[in-house]
């Protein structure tokens, strides 16, 4: 199971691996310094499992930061396989998924970190026999967002 701990480590890692010279115009509110609470989050139901959305916002060095948390029941998998220009890491909290990377479909177990690269296909389903759990952390970097 990934920890509290083991979580804010990989989103500590990927904002120093982020870091830019953007400046981001004074009139944007920016993200602060957060905690987001999993006890406080409420889970969404959707029609493969459920979404708990942490935040979609603009950073001090990114145009956009996302984050949310994705469970997949079993045999489910949010999208098919499909690319974008941002890039994001999944760490998987519970359950086993079965992602597809650089045209491998590899299974994975919680604690595993997979990072999906710009402009690459990807997915990810769940492979397993109850709910599958993992957390999304996208950005887009300056002059990504379409405007």
């Amino acid at each position: 199971m990934v920890t509290r701990r083991e979580i804010l480590m990989a989103l500590a890692g990927a904002a120093v691996a982020l870091a830019g010279t953007a400046v981001v115009p004074a009139r944007t509110p920016v993200q602060s310094s957060t905690i987001f609470d999993w006890n406080s989050m409420t889970a969404q139901p959707t029609k493969v499992g459920a979404v708990r959305r942490v935040c979609q916002v603009p950073t001090a060095t990114l145009d956009e930061l996302e984050i949310h948390i994705t469970t997949l029941n079993a045999g489910e998998s949010p999208h098919p396989p499909h690319k974008h220009p941002d890039e994001e890491l999944l760490i998987v909290k519970e359950g086993t998924v079965e992602s597809l990377v650089n045209g491998e479909l590899r299974r994975v177990g919680p604690g595993s970190v997979v990072f999906q690269a710009s402009n690459q296909m990807h997915s990810i389903r769940n492979v397993g026999d109850g709910p599958a759990t993992y957390h999304v952390i996208k950005w887009n970097s300056p002059g990504m967002l379409k405007k």
